[in-house]
């Protein structure tokens, strides 16, 4: 079977792109996160070339020195989300990227000056299987979990990951 991977939306006022995730701890705690509804987050313009705002809380950092193009969507030290309409390198842990983007898209997305962008998960990568007695599950620190039924987040089951979306 085929990975599908995460879609995510960004919205600016009536402004909507799409972005994909890449794979990795920072986005996995980012799309247990958006699966209790929309974020939103305020940001403002930095250096001429990103939009930049605090989540709601810190997410887990992979640092490496990337030299960012237009349309990268970053983690900065943890709780910051940096969106880029130019170019830069630093190290960042890198989150993913609006789909199709150009400077010019994502600066028109953006706008000028301080924005509010709300982010929301359209489609996990990450599968919900039936959970009964017989899936091994471990949290994400690979604590085996035999209480049932599990809570809404972010689990290992069967060793693999798994999004728990129950209503």
């Amino acid at each position: 079977m085929a990975h599908s991977q995460t879609k995510i939306q960004l919205a600016v006022g009536n402004k909507t792109a799409t972005a994909t995730l890449v794979d990795n701890a920072a986005t996995r705690t980012l799309v247990a996160l958006l699966a209790d509804g929309p974020i939103e987050i305020n940001m403002s313009d930095y250096g001429g070339f990103e939009k930049v705002g605090a989540l709601p809380q810190s997410l887990p950092t992979s640092n490496s020195q990337i030299s960012t193009v237009p349309g990268d969507i970053m983690l900065y030290q943890g709780n910051q989300m940096v969106i880029f309409y130019g170019t830069n390198s630093w190290s960042y842990t890198r989150l993913g990227k609006i789909d199709s983007a150009s400077a010019e898209s994502v600066r028109q997305l953006l706008g000028n000056g301080n924005i509010t962008l709300s982010i929301t998960l359209l489609e996990s990568g990450i599968e919900s299987p039936n959970l009964d007695t017989s899936n091994i599950v471990h949290d994400l620190n690979g604590h085996k979990i035999s209480t049932r039924p599990l809570a809404p987040g972010l689990y290992i089951v069967d060793g693999k990951q798994t999004l728990i979306n129950l209503p």
